[in-house]
């Protein structure tokens, strides 16, 4: 695995049938959980969680988020002028973003229904025991930027 982050592209096939959507190139033989996160309400943010070694894959089955990550310089006390890395997540643009372990990151759903798979390299009591959390604004890349 990489200690980077790394989108991995999917895409879409549609007939009269209806839609397919793959990525192919997400390959799964780390994976030892996932589980599905949503919100009540858009504009809502989930930050900041990090893991020292766990990674997690993150995908967008409905909806839409922006996904935000850090790398860590200091576990006790993180630089708050670190370079945030944004990503928005859609289901209209089927992909999955590779989060490492070193990272921390959050999100913010874009559209009411929105729906996050996260798959974690990590059995449950193994990532307990390498949770790491901060305050959702301890960096702040949540406002959307108009252009």
């Amino acid at each position: 695995m990489t200690e980077e982050l790394v989108y991995i592209p999917g895409a879409a096939a549609v007939d009269d049938r209806g839609k397919l959507q793959f990525c192919n190139d997400f390959d799964m033989g780390a994976v030892k959980r996932f589980y599905v996160v949503s919100n009540h309400q858009p504009q809502f943010v989930r930050a900041w969680h990090a893991h020292r070694q766990e990674a997690k894959y993150v995908y967008v089955a409905s909806g839409a988020a922006l996904l935000a990550a850090v790398k860590i310089d200091n576990w006790e006390n993180p630089d708050k002028a670190l370079e945030i890395e944004r990503f928005v997540l859609a289901e209209d643009k089927p992909g999955v973003l590779f989060v490492p372990g070193g990272y921390a990151h959050g999100f913010m759903t874009l559209r009411a229904d929105t729906r996050l798979f996260f798959f974690s390299t990590a059995a449950l009591g193994e990532s307990l025991d390498d949770d790491v959390r901060y305050p959702y604004d301890h960096w702040n890349p949540w406002t959307v930027v108009p252009r």
